[in-house]
């Protein structure tokens, strides 16, 4: 009596057991012929949006590093104001997406300030790209300024890399100081449907 409730209970577990084993598609054949059996395989891609500007532009990895681009002219004070714009700085951009259109934006606070409130417009800064499909979006006075459009590589995905140049414009006598103590930063935002 005991045997046969400990192989009547055994049987129960096993087929309870049954529907949570993992089971391969099969197919026996006995004789002529050939046997198949399928497999379905998945792979999960996230929706992927990167924008780096500057230093860590190579990975793909957040990097919370901001780079800082200055024009000097200490070295150089006659050339202030004398309308001849700096020599060019270089700044590596990347862009990567997955999901269709990436758009550009620049943001500012305001004008360049220095330590007295002296200002230097937006309008003296420039940056031009050396890759079309990568455009700098222009950089505004103050705000959110308009977008500008990463070229898709096929379909929905972007992986577009340039290099910006910054230059200032030199354009006008100021005050001296040193600007963007204040206001100095430009916010990039990259955006993706």
């Amino acid at each position: 009596m005991k045997s046969s409730s400990l192989i009547l209970k055994s049987a129960l577990a096993l087929a309870m057991a049954t529907p949570f084993l993992a089971s391969a598609e099969s197919q026996l054949v006995v004789g002529a012929g050939s046997a198949n059996a399928s497999l379905d395989i998945r792979v999960v891609i996230p929706r992927v949006l990167f924008l780096a500007v500057g230093t860590g532009s190579a990975g793909l990895a957040t990097n919370a590093t901001i780079d800082t681009l200055t024009f000097d002219y200490t070295a150089t004070p006659a050339a202030v104001g004398s309308g001849t714009a700096s020599a060019g700085q270089d700044v590596n951009v990347r862009v990567r997406g997955n999901n269709g259109q990436v758009v550009l934006t620049a943001a500012t606070t305001g004008a360049l300030t220095n330590a007295t409130a002296d200002t230097i417009p937006w309008t003296q800064i420039t940056a031009t790209s050396n890759l079309a499909a990568l455009p700098s979006p222009v950089i505004p006075l103050t705000g959110t300024g308009a977008g500008s459009n990463v070229t898709l590589n096929s379909g929905r995905v972007t992986d577009r890399s340039a290099v910006w140049t910054y230059t200032y414009a030199n354009a006008a006598v100021v005050a001296p100081g040193t600007y963007g103590t204040t206001n100095g930063r430009v916010t990039y935002t990259a955006s993706m449907p």
